[in-house]
């Protein structure tokens, strides 16, 4: 008689917890049941999401005050609720792409849901202590981040601290950078070599290397074409001043008083640099010219009008000045 008596003052408890006590909206909250009793459950969670696991998890979606209802057993009388108040969502930031190549361009954007429109400052940085990205902003303290890698890594970090009416929240977030096979241009001056990888719009920095490779390189003074060789000495009477050259889709590029474009039968001469040019080449695989003056190294498309009339303007790849001699290298990785 003792152990029913004992037994029938046991009471039971139907209840639960959850962690954190002040959730985020999109934070991962969870559930845990402390009830004394019970096979079977039924959560509500306030917004419109059921479970039936003993102990869930859920996210909330948007900041608000839920009623959350735990029924146990399905039995009316063994139900606890509780309310959760959720809170404006945890800052992050996300990239416009998912896989990252070294010198391509990528925005990273602060996302923040702020509905009491708190003051709002931002400040990104490059953690690593080496040289491994480039902000192309005129500032790091906006609210997104326009930016590209110059190496190849597997963790990449990037650092966010956004500061919410006067509480800093700081976003680390970790990111593979890849490779990419690319041309490159070779360079000789007076005092070394040099080889430079160009990524699209963009260019590595310079690399000093052995001579072999330039002293193989092609000379502007010769060029095969349809199976012919066409010497300097052959055309300066048709191209007045001129001083090297080379050939690619029907047109002309040479060295004479600037550097110039031309039909290869020599209509329509147009110039493309004024300033003297001290050495040219073309890269066919990327259909561009590159050539050198006493400011630096430019680069721009191949021209492709009948009458060489060209409206992209020279781009400037480096400012290495006294350069004798240039060559594409398409064996560099």
């Amino acid at each position: 008689m003792l152990c029913c008596a004992l037994m029938a003052c046991k009471k039971t408890t139907i209840d639960f917890t959850y962690s954190p006590d002040a959730p985020r909206a999109g934070q991962t909250v969870s559930f845990s049941n402390i009830s004394s009793t019970g096979e079977e459950w039924e959560w509500a969670f306030g917004d419109g999401v059921a479970s039936t696991l003993k102990s869930p998890t859920h996210i909330y979606k948007r900041p608000g005050t839920y009623q959350v209802i735990l029924k146990v057993d399905n039995k009316k009388s063994w139900t606890a609720t509780h309310e959760i108040t959720v809170y404006d969502t945890v800052p992050t930031f996300v990239a416009s792409d998912s896989t990252f190549v070294i010198y391509n361009d990528y925005t990273l954007q602060a996302q923040i849901y702020n509905p009491y429109n708190y003051e709002l400052k931002y400040e990104w940085s490059f953690p690593l202590d080496k040289e491994y990205a480039v902000c192309t902003d005129e500032t790091m303290t906006g609210s997104s981040l326009h930016c590209y890698f110059t190496q190849a890594l597997d963790e990449a970090p990037i650092r966010l601290i956004i500061t919410v009416d006067g509480q800093p929240v700081e976003i680390n977030k970790t990111f593979t950078v890849q490779k990419q096979t690319t041309n490159s241009l070779l360079l000789r001056t007076d005092a070394n070599d040099y080889r430079q990888r160009i990524f699209g719009a963009r260019a590595e920095a310079l690399q000093t290397i052995p001579a072999d490779p330039i002293l193989d390189a092609a000379q502007d003074t010769m060029q095969e074409y349809f199976d012919s060789i066409v010497c300097l000495s052959n055309i300066k009477d048709y191209f007045p001043g001129i001083r090297g050259f080379h050939i690619a889709s029907r047109k002309i590029y040479y060295r004479a008083n600037g550097l110039w474009v031309a039909n290869i039968d020599g209509s329509y001469p147009v110039r493309i640099d004024e300033a003297p040019c001290s050495a040219m080449t073309l890269d066919t695989k990327d259909s561009r010219i590159y050539w050198a003056n006493a400011q630096g190294v430019w680069y721009m498309p191949f021209v492709g009008s009948a009458n060489n009339k060209f409206i992209t303007v020279p781009a400037q790849l480096n400012d290495l000045t006294g350069v004798s001699k240039l060559a594409p290298d398409y064996e560099a990785k």
